[in-house]
């Protein structure tokens, strides 16, 4: 039997023409394609591919079966949004490898893709000009107030800010709570962007003062931005300067 491979790959946030050749190449390349639901279902079914589609919170489980395959001789691509290695499945693919010493010299390539955050700040303009991070706003993975401490560094460190997973059903009240503590250091003119499903036919672009912002501007499919105190419009652009006075 061939060696199997496992290829790790960012279908970028949405639009086709944001997917890297290097992702379409090793998609028809493969021979299964493992991944959450929807994004699975962004790949185009052909003759000789099995799709394995599975739902939220068994990326662990996906990880395992993407390794099984891969021992098989299968040719497997795991397929995340935006980037793999950004809250996605390159990470639990790893963690789930950690388990098998006998499987570590699989074939295991990651590929890069476009992000939200990246699509976002470019349909504004710049507003992550200069030094930013990124935050994972869920509590899935981690306690809350784990993320409000990241959260206050983040903002006394002046960092502009980009938050993944603001806001959901399940917990459709912490992102109130994130507003309340940019509120705390930030000025009220401070600007946040709301960027929902970029990219896409659904795509909504929203940038105001921090003042101005409440808790149903954001959803699951919204990227959140924060400037720094620099960050300023030009005409219809938002961008944040390159450098820092002294």
């Amino acid at each position: 039997m061939s060696a199997g491979w496992i290829a790790v790959a960012g279908l970028g946030p949405g639009d086709e023409a944001l997917v890297t050749p290097e992702v379409t190449a090793a998609l028809a390349e493969a021979t299964d394609v493992v991944g959450y639901i929807p994004y699975v279902a962004r790949v185009h079914p052909r003759a000789g591919l099995v799709l394995h589609a599975s739902d939220n919170r068994v990326e662990l489980d996906r990880a395992a079966l993407a390794l099984d395959l891969a021992e098989q001789g299968r040719r497997v691509v795991i397929v995340s949004s935006g980037d793999p290695g950004v809250f996605a499945m390159a990470s639990a693919l790893f963690e789930a490898l950690e388990a098998r010493p006998e499987q570590q010299d699989t074939d295991i390539r990651v590929l890069p893709g476009i992000t939200a955050m990246l699509a976002a700040a470019a349909r504004a303009g710049a507003p992550l000009g200069h030094d930013f991070c990124a935050i994972n706003l869920s509590d899935n993975l981690k306690p809350f107030a784990e993320v409000e401490r990241r959260l206050r560094h983040a903002v006394r460190g002046g960092f502009a800010m980009a938050f993944y997973n603001p806001r959901s059903r399940a917990r459709p009240h912490q992102f109130g709570r994130v507003l309340e503590i940019l509120r705390e250091d930030c000025e009220a003119e401070r600007l946040i962007l709301f960027a929902r499903a970029v990219s896409t036919p659904e795509e909504e672009i929203t940038c105001l003062p921090l003042a101005e912002a409440t808790v149903e501007m954001a959803d699951m499919r919204t990227v959140v931005i924060v400037g720094t105190a620099a960050t300023r419009r030009v005409g219809r652009w938002v961008y944040t300067p390159r450098s820092v006075p002294a």
